[in-house]
């Protein structure tokens, strides 16, 4: 028996916001007081050190859960299944519905159980909830769908990743500029046959790191109607990223008895392109030897950092051959790899 993907889908918004939108934005430091540089200078530095050069937003009428659906469709369709014989549907996401214009979170009822209604599914047994994980939440829904497919009480699950942080982001704050939307989303099933997920790791790490991101108001101290938005202590995030992430890969690696020459791809979070690439060379260094060429495919230069949403459309356009040098066939061996809120990391070896 092996647990393998046999569907996948994504939805990529198509309201493309380049880095130049920006460039009008009033940028404050914590403190309150005004960040002393052009704008401009702002940007090129933040493409230099995030590789982002545009993101991309929903429109106006959607929200978190009408993306999600509309990944989960594609999904399902790709693995050719009745949604009705699904089992649970778990979907990772971290702010809600936020509808355009509002600043409240809308999680009830959970945006599993939107997704579930949106796709027309009237089986009861069919379990939809919701993971709050951070970014990392997709790859945990992943080892939550393994465990019930491992424990007997499932057959077939449906993983999504949806996020819309356009609408829980300061504009007064750089950081704003990271964030985008889109979602992903995958059936996982018991099939016959080898590979599937091999091997997973997974760790919380909260006793300093609890607040690394969090949600506080605004930098603009002008801005008094008490609105609070996503906020992350970036220079902790990168230290703390570089030395846990690789020593979790390569457990993990570990755990599933895989020569890491037989990697093909590491498929990490889309966070910040120079972390990440950080992050993937300590993790060859560990092994002694420089990180490979084409190893770590990338989109965050056009689709910026859509939480848990990255990894899975990453999957997506990879398998749908959307990415230049970037390939997978049957029997490949690649990694899946997240950090982000909470402090949470994790990781599966996956063979396709």
């Amino acid at each position: 028996m092996a647990i393998k993907i046999t569907g996948v889908g994504s939805y990529i918004p198509t309201k493309v916001t380049p880095n130049q939108a920006f460039e009008n934005n009033d940028f404050y430091n914590e403190d309150g007081s005004r960040f002393n540089a052009d704008n401009k200078v702002i940007i090129e530095k933040f493409k230099s050190i995030t590789g982002i050069a545009e993101r991309r937003y929903v429109e106006d009428h959607l929200n978190n859960s009408d993306i999600g659906a509309l990944a989960s469709k594609k999904a399902i369709e790709d693995a050719n299944l009745d949604p009705e014989e699904l089992d649970y549907i778990i979907l990772a996401q971290n702010y809600g519905d936020v509808k355009h214009g509002s600043s409240q979170c809308d999680t009830v009822p959970s945006i599993a159980t939107r997704v579930k209604q949106k796709l027309g599914i009237k089986n009861p047994k069919s379990v939809a909830y919701d993971v709050l994980f951070g970014c990392p939440g997709w790859i945990e829904g992943m080892i939550q769908a393994n465990a019930f497919i491992k424990s007997g009480i499932a057959e077939k699950c449906l993983v999504i990743g949806t996020e819309t942080l356009s609408r829980v982001v300061d504009t007064n704050d750089r950081d704003s500029m990271i964030f985008s939307d889109g979602a992903g989303a995958v059936v996982v099933e018991k099939t016959d046959g080898n590979g599937g997920i091999l091997a997973h790791e997974s760790a919380t790490y909260a006793y300093d790191e609890a607040s690394y991101i969090y949600f506080d108001e605004s930098f603009n101290k002008e801005k008094t109607d008490g609105n609070r938005y996503i906020k992350m202590l970036g220079r902790k995030i990168y230290e703390f990223a570089l030395n846990n992430v690789p020593s979790a890969m390569q457990s993990c690696l570990e755990k599933a008895n895989v020569d890491i020459k037989d990697v093909k791809k590491i498929l990490i979070h889309q966070a910040n392109e120079k972390m990440d690439e950080a992050i993937v060379k300590r993790f060859y260094k560990l092994y002694g030897m420089e990180m490979p060429e084409h190893i770590m495919p990338m989109t965050i230069e056009t689709l910026g950092n859509s939480s848990v949403a990255t990894v899975p459309t990453l999957y997506d356009l990879i398998l749908k051959g959307k990415m230049e040098n970037h390939s997978l066939s049957e029997g490949d061996v690649i990694i899946f790899a997240s950090v982000g809120a909470g402090m949470n990391i994790n990781a599966i070896v996956y063979q396709v």
